[in-house]
């Protein structure tokens, strides 16, 4: 367990994090920014973690921003909205783009609400498999607001951009399946904690450097320039070949055998 906010459990090479503020719906209030903002930090440096499956507390993920905390005084906005710089992440944006940065697939398993924020921080995992009763909205021009947490990083890479402005201009509250309909969640199912179970296991059939080399490879240049895309391919196949888990990831294959791979390469 990590903290009261954020239970992060590793069994087996897969980290289950889940929010845990249930009697708010997982709302999120400065506190639970930060316990997920560090658990995305400690889960960068295990490098035996394979598979991060991200949930909330008692079927629901996150009802979003818990307005009335972060708004009972000025501190707890500037805290969320700082950067250094412009192009930087502040904490609100690194909670959701913390999730892409990871070199490790990230499932997110989406019950009952999912709000606002919730969504932000869902769009930053690789896959959204989603409950049958989940609902789903991008809320905040409900408050007069702009969705800020960086969710548009994944948003642009899943969405057409005429069904991201209405979902994003309406607020409107959807249904699991029109979210699978719109590229929102990439499935939906009875159980689908069962079904990250299962896909995170058929996901550690291959080399943990493999994984983290495409997803850097694919988020760095889904819409980067054919230059960027053809040195990161050429720089990430050369530390694969001759990385230790290329020659384990062949005799697996070759054998049948299921020889362990090792701990992921530093540096991805």
């Amino acid at each position: 367990m990590d903290n009261k906010l954020v239970e992060l459990k590793v069994e087996n090479g897969i980290a289950h994090v889940m929010l845990n503020r249930p009697d708010k719906y997982n709302a999120l209030n400065i506190e639970l920014f930060q316990a997920i903002d560090k658990t995305i930090n400690k889960l960068h440096k295990n490098k035996s973690v394979k598979v991060v499956i991200l949930s909330g507390a008692e079927g629901n993920f996150s009802s979003g921003l818990d307005v009335k905390s972060v708004s009972k005084s000025i501190m707890p906005a500037l805290k969320l909205l700082f950067k250094w710089l412009p192009g930087n992440a502040n904490l609100a944006q690194r909670v959701s783009l913390g999730w892409q940065k990871l070199p490790i697939p990230v499932i997110a398993v989406i019950e009952g609400f999912c709000y606002g924020g919730g969504v932000q921080i869902a769009l930053g995992a690789d896959f959204r498999f989603a409950s049958k009763d989940a609902q789903l909205s991008i809320m905040e021009s409900k408050w007069g607001l702009l969705p800020d947490m960086a969710g548009l990083a994944g948003l642009r890479q899943i969405m057409p951009k005429d069904k991201a402005l209405q979902l994003t201009y309406t607020a409107d509250i959807i249904s699991a399946d029109k979210a699978l309909e719109f590229g929102l969640v990439t499935e939906v199912y009875e159980n689908p904690h069962q079904q990250a179970l299962l896909f995170a296991e058929k996901l550690m059939q291959r080399s943990p450097d493999t994984n983290a080399a495409v997803k850097l490879s694919i988020n760095n240049n889904w819409s980067g320039t054919l230059r960027s895309l053809l040195s990161r391919e050429s720089l990430s196949q050369i530390r694969l070949l001759v990385g230790k888990n290329r020659s384990i990831a062949g005799h697996r294959e070759i054998k049948k055998s299921d020889k362990p791979y090792q701990n992921r390469q530093s540096g991805w």
